[in-house]
């Protein structure tokens, strides 16, 4: 990495044309690219050349490429820097008002729940199925169905009954 890091004058006359505020990460990307290019072994240097002028050439290419495929990328060419970019949108980003006291009652109605019909119910968020919850509560997948449709029921009774 000593070797490769001497000659980093290569990389930066090579990222000279990029934006200023990319150039950094293009030349760390490119840094740690041949880096990354050395130890899988696809850095073989000509026997016949020097060992600086060998690492030079593969560093060049690898400088070129790298710098290429920034310059060529979509978000190269598409970026458009802002001081205020929240000040672009055309409508408010957070939830309205009435949405976040909605899910606060949600909430509270859930957290009032019994501690069994809370657990049905945020079963259904993780992402192992109905039948892979009740084996590994020990139950009988049908009796997990049910605790789920009467936790849903209580939970539909109990937010009917605040919003009256």
């Amino acid at each position: 990495m000593e070797a490769i890091m001497a000659e980093r004058d290569i990389v930066r006359a090579t990222v000279a044309g990029i934006p200023a505020r990319d150039r950094a990460d293009v030349e760390q990307e490119i840094l740690l690219g041949a880096w990354r290019s050395v130890k899988r072994g696809m850095y073989r240097p000509d026997p016949g050349d020097r060992p600086r002028d060998a690492l030079r050439k593969f560093l060049r290419g690898v400088a070129w490429r790298t710098a290429a495929h920034h310059i060529n990328s979509a978000w190269a060419r598409r970026a458009v820097l802002s001081e205020q970019p929240l000040g672009l949108l055309r409508e408010p980003v957070a939830p309205d008002l009435e949405a976040q006291v909605a899910a606060r009652e949600v909430l509270e109605a859930v957290a009032g729940l019994p501690d069994w019909q809370r657990e049905a119910l945020l079963s259904v968020d993780d992402p192992e199925s109905l039948v892979a919850y009740a084996k590994r509560r020990r139950m009988n997948p049908s009796t997990a169905a049910s605790r789920l449709r009467i936790a849903r029921e209580a939970l539909a009774l109990r937010l009917k009954s605040w919003r009256r």
